[in-house]
């Protein structure tokens, strides 16, 4: 069983995340969880922290001469920021300088406040950041690597910013990485690209923040992960439980889902076809996002994933109440973004890779790399399918067929 655990404050000394249930002999090394936090800084929009975030990342435990060793994988990002803040966030007897008492709606500072009986939301803000994301993309890394050896790639992009949105079906590939990746809000539109580049320099000259909406598309997975049998296995719920996870998500949809919610049934399902050639089963659309009864159907999985407008503004102008004096007031300013949606769709193809890969392995299991290689082709092998072969670019450089 894959599960993860990450650890760490945004100010702190530095994130870690613990990664137990990979298969041995699995090819990964630290430049590859580095090009994939250097992914997650990427947008503009963003903050000047992202400009000197170095996101240095150090091997612990679990990686032997570029390859897992079966055992827990542990992985420390460290703060470069760390000198500036050792004695505000130091673990040792003290108080702070500054206590901040004026939380902000829509971030977890009151509620996080009154439930653990702080007096400073510093003591929930700094958990409760994006900053955290940093960690669980460096385990999803991992998740990435495992899933390409399977075939499987999993790629995001940007389809609303703000009230600009793309063409309606334009989605990339996985050969279309690199140039989503190269858009300055990591969108597959050149046009609508420009539209929300200028949305987002008008929201800064107010001070102001925006949200948006970025889709998450698995290419490559086979049928059968997930289960219909019990509530908490079915694969649509364990995605949307993950990537209503990410700070300031506030809806996720599986395929069309709110649409076809309001269509006929005779309108709202995907058609199954039978590829004589391919000697398969095909769907012509996506309407069900790649999930029907809680498991993968085979192929495309099509997720939609919104995030509200950061909490934090530029321009103090949320009310609030000071939990001291109990005045009107307007809320604290922390360092902050105008958005984070180009972002956060790193993180989402990490959550998304984080479940695919922990079905993966549930469903075809082994302790080393090649016993989940030939338990997956077996599995295939009893559908009449050809097994599928690694797609693209694998950390480490390896490829399925020489594992």
């Amino acid at each position: 069983m894959l599960r993860y655990l990450t650890a760490g404050e945004s100010h702190g000394k530095a994130l870690v995340a613990v990664v137990e249930g990979l298969p041995a002999g699995l090819p990964v090394t630290a430049e590859d969880i580095q090009g994939e936090l250097a992914r997650r800084r990427l947008g503009y929009g963003r903050g000047p922290r992202m400009r000197f975030e170095a996101d240095e990342v150090t091997l612990l435990a679990g990686i032997r001469h570029g390859r897992t060793l079966g055992s827990p994988v542990a992985i420390e990002i460290a703060n470069t920021e760390w000198p500036k803040w050792t004695e505000e966030m130091s673990p040792a007897p003290g108080r702070p300088s500054t206590l901040l008492t004026q939380p902000r709606p829509g971030h977890a500072d009151l509620a996080g406040m009154q439930k653990y009986g702080f007096a400073d939301a510093r003591d929930v803000l700094e958990r409760a950041s994006a900053r955290e994301t940093a960690a669980r993309v460096a385990a999803g890394t991992l998740a990435k690597a495992l899933l390409g050896h399977l075939g499987i790639r999993v790629v995001s992009h940007v389809i609303e910013l703000g009230a600009e949105r793309v063409t309606k079906g334009i989605r990339p590939t996985p050969g279309d990485l690199a140039a989503v990746d190269g858009s300055a809000v990591r969108c597959f539109e050149a046009e609508a690209e420009g539209r929300m580049v200028a949305a987002i320099k008008a929201a800064a000259k107010e001070g102001d923040s925006l949200g948006g909406v970025i889709e998450v598309l698995a290419y490559g997975v086979p049928v059968g992960l997930g289960s219909h049998v019990h509530w908490d296995r079915k694969l649509d719920g364990l995605l949307a439980q993950a990537l209503m996870s990410i700070q300031a998500v506030k809806a996720v949809e599986i395929g069309e889902g709110w649409d076809v919610a309001g269509r006929r049934g005779s309108a709202a399902h995907d058609a199954i076809h039978y590829d004589t050639e391919k000697d398969e089963y095909t769907r012509s659309t996506t309407r069900a996002g790649g999930i029907e009864g809680g498991m993968s159907i085979g192929g495309l999985i099509a997720v939609r994933v919104a995030m509200k407008p950061l909490a934090t503004l530029n321009r103090p102008v949320l009310e609030t109440v000071d939990v001291v004096t109990k005045e009107s007031t307007v809320s604290f300013k922390e360092r902050t973004d105008v958005t984070a949606v180009p972002a956060m769709g790193v993180v989402a193809e990490t959550m998304t890779a984080l479940v695919l890969a922990a079905e993966a392995l549930r469903k075809f299991g082994g302790d080393s790399l090649a016993e989940v290689l030939a338990n997956r082709d077996g599995f295939l092998s009893s559908l009449g399918e050809t097994p599928s072969v690694a797609i693209g670019p694998i950390p480490g450089g390896q490829s399925a067929a020489g594992e």
